[in-house]
């Protein structure tokens, strides 16, 4: 599952707190006991839209795990049973059974042994609309299990679609199931559609049936076992693009306006299962990888076995992908390919052996395909991501978490962030042969099994013959993380340097491996050391002074560092270090002190034609041009830049910066920038130009505001919010018709313009259009996501003008609009449950 959530939590104002989880119940969670195994579950089901029901009949076939029984509890939350039997040789038999909303309790009609398979018969209907208390968590935000959107059709922006999203335990919502991950099944999925519908479920597609009445049943079958949560459906007007990896179909399923795109969102999955493949040495495990973009979806993306589904955040145009592509999110999900349906986590509590893997496969698809500056600064983030959620360590947990009120907390920078780094400090120990050696023995020992942390470390110690539980224990079974104080003393007497470093963070000391790299007279010097005390003087001699002592010269330390180096040492580091790190900290050096430092100056310049246009862009949005000397100097840096970089997102920077000279001597520049294919490039063209000439720039936003994404959304918004012309608010109307899972900036910028008119019933009109909007997820997070954003953006605002306002009908007026805006808020809320 991708960890899109974090963003999600941003928009709505949900406190750090609440993201990270962390204040634990003093429950210890179990593995779950097995008491009986699946072997086979097959499902037949037919939907009624209107009623949002699904009209289920099943056949889950199982054996006793160890200990004869006569008994087995299923799983099925909030479901009608119309029959329960045992089913054998084509009849059925009647059982006893108890039923709490919750759980089937089933009395067998004998006591079986682990030697016996029996198959129970169940009619059922699954009413997911009706489940109380489905409101899901900050990380999957509903657990109905069985998703309905626009049943009815009555939201004519949006297509009429089923989908099903199971993790953690909401499977067993549209079937009776043992929904725990320390279970496997294999499956058989018929699907009775509407014959205008496309169907996708785990497996192959084994027969489709037309009916009379334009219905179609689709039976899909999956021979291989895979955990309860990962059986997947999805039911709507798709497009099929069919590509192929070594015999194997790979599809990709999207609405019929984004099909002709299809190759270029998910054109690298064949290339992404063979690198996989080739570090991991096994073989794609399945029959086949197909992907599905579906609407409205609760949780960033999924990754069903062979049928991964991902939220309407992938859904990229031409232009989108000018700016950015979803690779990290595809790469993500499929990894889970191996890492979460081929081997599970047992429970999870050791989730961390399905998401840290798909978090650190992002690092390693970035640094095979487009290099390590690209993979290591997609790793630096993340690490910054889990500081940021863990507020300086103040709230933490293990990696490997047995105590937690909620299962879902435990899909958190921790498992994902935290534990990708891990990885990568594990590999850098190791070393790359025994890192993927490791891997593939611990997939195929437990291939089609469930694991525990404890089967990782066991297959890293058969490869390396090391004894690892103090990287395990320190990482895996504790919390917290490093904060180093680094400082030298150079003795040139003695020919000697000491690198003093001090482990400052509250509680126990880490053990740190890492290199120290000694730069001098032109070469390299690596010396490998171990950090373990609180303070530890590292001394190396010398024939020449050291031009750089790096500490961490592979930068691969999960820790927060303060380090005294010069601006002189950072600056050697950026031209001979080298790694992205390297680079990035003479640039932030350099940035704070560019008014009057002729060598930091010099270092941005250089930093301007950096090889990797991320630290383009990173030096860009940093240059201070009101220097007289260096102005003259970086401007025509910056002009070239605007006008020839190949990527679109650093030009788009360089005419942010131009922008703000606010120069008409620019504006044929801005102007043919604002007509870009590139959404981000437009935007900061568009934006520039209306800095010169405003008037203009509200005339060509006119014209190009049919096609608007991204930047280039915000541009023309931000033009029209400063115009405040009624006649706009068709623009914003038309970016909420169309506004995207997690991309809440439609809505925000609606409600900055509607503070700009004084048409209150216009204004009345609009709020309720946003209303309509936020019940169509018929989502409770996301509800609470609108309701958040109108009172940030609209009714505090509109308070201060109330109060500030002296003409006794502009107050009332304000004082209206507010009272209407906190009715939808109500209204809202109420529809959130």
């Amino acid at each position: 599952m991708l960890k899109k959530y974090l963003i999600f939590c941003l928009l709505i104002s949900i406190s750090v707190n609440t993201i990270a989880q962390n204040i634990t119940d003093s429950t210890y969670r179990a593995t779950p006991t097995i008491v009986n195994n699946l072997i086979h579950t097959k499902l037949d089901v037919s939907f009624n839209y209107a009623k949002r029901y699904l009209y289920g009949k099943e056949w889950i076939t199982l054996h006793p795990h160890f200990y004869p029984t006569d008994s087995l509890t299923l799983d099925a939350k909030g479901m009608e049973i119309k029959e329960l039997a045992l089913a054998s040789n084509g009849k059925t038999a009647p059982l006893k059974y108890s039923y709490n909303g919750k759980l089937l309790q089933i009395k067998l009609d004998k006591t079986y042994t682990r030697n016996d398979r029996y198959t129970i018969y169940i009619n059922y209907i699954s009413k997911p609309d009706e489940l109380k208390g489905a409101t899901g968590s900050a990380a999957i935000t509903a657990s109905k299990g069985l998703y309905f959107i626009n049943p009815d059709g009555t939201q004519k922006n949006k297509p009429v679609q089923i989908w099903t999203q199971g993790e953690t335990d909401a499977n067993s919502v549209w079937f009776p199931t043992i929904d725990k991950s320390n279970q496997k099944t294999t499956s058989e999925i018929a699907m009775t559609v509407p014959a205008k519908y496309v169907t996708l479920s785990n497996g192959r597609l084994v027969s489709q049936l037309k009916h009379p009445d334009d219905m179609r049943t689709d039976t899909w079958k999956m021979d291989l076992p895979h955990a309860p949560y990962l059986l997947m459906m999805a039911v709507g007007d798709f497009k099929i693009y069919k590509d192929i990896y070594n015999g194997k179909e790979v599809s990709y399923y999207l609405e019929p306006a984004f099909a002709p795109y299809a190759k270029q969102i998910f054109g690298n999955t064949p290339e992404m299962i063979r690198f996989y493949e080739s570090i991991l040495g096994v073989p794609y495990p399945w029959n086949k990888y197909s992907q599905i973009v579906c609407r409205d979806y609760v949780s960033g993306a999924m990754e069903n076995t062979t049928a991964t589904l991902h939220g309407d955040y992938v859904h990229r145009n031409t232009r989108d992908l000018l700016d950015a592509d979803p690779e990290d999110f595809i790469s993500h999900e499929l990894f889970h390919q191996w890492f979460g349906d081929l081997v599970t986590c047992e429970n999870w509590t050791n989730l961390t052996l399905n998401e840290s893997f798909a978090n650190y496969s992002e690092y390693l698809w970035f640094e095979h395909k487009y290099g390590k500056d690209r993979a290591d600064e997609h790793g630096y983030s993340d690490m910054t991501d889990y500081y940021f959620q863990q507020v300086d360590g103040a709230i933490d947990a293990d990696l490997v978490r047995y105590y937690y009120n909620s299962q879902e907390d435990v899909f958190d920078g921790i498992t994902y962030q935290k534990g990708g780094r891990i990885l990568n400090m594990l590999r850098k120990y190791v070393g790359d042969e025994a890192f993927f050696k490791s891997l593939n023995l611990y997939l195929r020992q437990n291939a089609f099994k469930s694991a525990e942390v404890a089967n990782l470390r066991l297959a890293f110690e058969e490869v390396t013959g090391q004894d690892l539980n103090w990287f395990f224990n320190q990482w895996y079974f504790d919390k917290g993380y490093p904060v180093l104080d680094v400082t030298y003393k150079y003795d040139d007497d003695a020919k000697k340097v000491d690198v003093i470093i001090k482990q400052t963070q509250k509680g126990r000391l880490f053990k740190l491996p890492f290199a120290i790299d000694i730069y001098a007279g032109g070469s390299k010097l690596r010396r490998q050391v171990v950090l373990d005390q609180k303070e530890q003087t590292f001394s190396f001699n010398y024939t020449q002074k050291p031009d750089l002592v790096n500490v961490d010269g592979d930068r691969q330390l999960l820790a927060k560092i303060t380090d005294t180096k010069t601006l002189d040492q950072l600056i050697f580091g950026y031209h001979n270090a080298g790694n992205y790190r390297d680079r990035r900290d003479a640039i932030v050096a350099s940035a704070a002190v560019q008014i009057n430092n002729a060598k930091a100056q010099q270092l941005l310049l250089d930093a301007l034609s950096d090889k990797y246009y991320g630290l383009k862009i990173f030096t860009i949005n940093r240059l201070k041009l009101d220097s007289g000397d260096f102005k003259t100097k970086a401007i025509p840096a910056l002009e070239t830049i605007a006008k020839n970089d190949s990527k679109s997102t650093v030009r788009a920077a360089a005419l942010k910066q131009l922008g703000k000279l606010k120069d008409k001597k620019y504006q044929s520049l801005f102007e043919t920038a604002a007509q870009s294919q590139s959404y981000e490039e437009a935007g900061a063209g568009l934006t520039a130009l209306s800095a010169v000439d405003p008037d203009n720039a509200y005339q060509l936003a006119k014209k190009i505001e049919k096609d608007a994404n991204g930047g280039l959304e915000v541009s023309i918004a931000n033009i029209y919010i400063s115009k405040a012309n009624e006649a706009d608010i068709g623009f914003f109307q038309r970016q909420l018709a169309k506004q995207t899972t997690y991309n809440f900036n439609p809505t925000a910028l609606y409600c900055k313009m509607l503070r700009q008119l004084n048409n209150t019933e216009l204004i009345m009109k609009s709020l309720d259009d946003i209303k309509q909007s936020a019940i169509g997820y018929n989502n409770a997070a996301t509800s609470r996501a609108y309701e958040n954003i109108i009172k940030n953006f609209f009714i505090d605002e509109e308070k201060k003008k109330a109060g500030a306002a002296t003409d006794p009908a502009l107050k009332a007026a304000l004082d209206k609009r507010v009272d209407y805006a906190n009715k939808v808020i109500d209204e809202l809320e109420s529809n959130a449950g």
